[in-house]
């Protein structure tokens, strides 16, 4: 079993252990899902002494099983982590092909970004996209005359001078966050940007960030 950030929410355990035939499991506990297959010899690396399926493995894995959501999140957090390389990513089409779930897959390695920084960013970058306002940067760095660094946004459109940020309960969720995040906004805001919040809940509703992203591009 090898960790791999990404599935926030979905309580679900990849574990993939080198066996020839499937073994009855015990299914006390419905949030734990265990998949046996067979690995190969150089798909298995040892943390602290037990043998767990590698990185690029357990990605490849979780990526065939997983909806598109969970799965880019997977694969944002495993290159923004640098468990795996952008040069990976080929080696993951390979890895999957002729497996089950791997036309969908490969598709998902293709909206693959390691700089997006939690699931919640992929998930409203991904909501953008499939409402035809895709961000034209990520992490954009906002400069003052002299360079100095008012604030980074976590989606960007620099043409309209709009930024989305993703706040999650775990970063912003603090006084200090709170009051930071604050003085940041007002930096930018008199920078000339708009700032724009969005939380996990927000992304369940499909419709309201781009409809909200939009409504600040034409001025509504």
């Amino acid at each position: 079993m090898h960790g791999i950030a990404g599935l926030r929410r979905s309580r679900i355990v990849h574990m993939s252990v080198p066996v020839d035939r499937p073994r009855p499991q015990r299914r006390g506990d419905s949030s734990l899902a265990v998949h046996q297959l067979t690995v190969r010899s150089g798909d298995v690396v040892r943390v602290a002494g037990i043998p767990v399926t590698s990185p690029l493995r357990t990605v490849a894995d979780v990526i065939l099983r997983q909806r598109r959501y969970a799965a880019v999140s997977v694969l944002d957090s495993a290159l923004n982590r640098q468990l795996v390389t952008a040069d990976d990513l080929a080696a993951l089409a390979v890895l999957i092909r002729g497996r089950r779930g791997a036309r969908l897959a490969r598709s998902y390695l293709v909206e693959a970004d390691g700089r997006a920084q939690s699931p919640l960013e992929t998930r409203a970058r991904l909501r953008c996209v499939d409402g035809g306002v895709p961000p034209d940067v990520l992490q954009l760095e906002v400069r003052d005359g002299d360079g100095y660094l008012l604030g980074v946004g976590d989606l960007g459109w620099r043409g309209a001078r709009l930024i989305a940020e993703a706040d999650g309960a775990g970063p912003h969720g603090g006084l200090d966050a709170l009051f930071a995040d604050r003085r940041r906004q007002n930096r930018l805001t008199n920078a000339g940007w708009r700032v724009l919040r969005f939380t996990w809940a927000d992304t369940l509703r499909p419709d309201y960030i781009p409809w909200t992203i939009r409504q600040a591009m034409t001025g509504h």
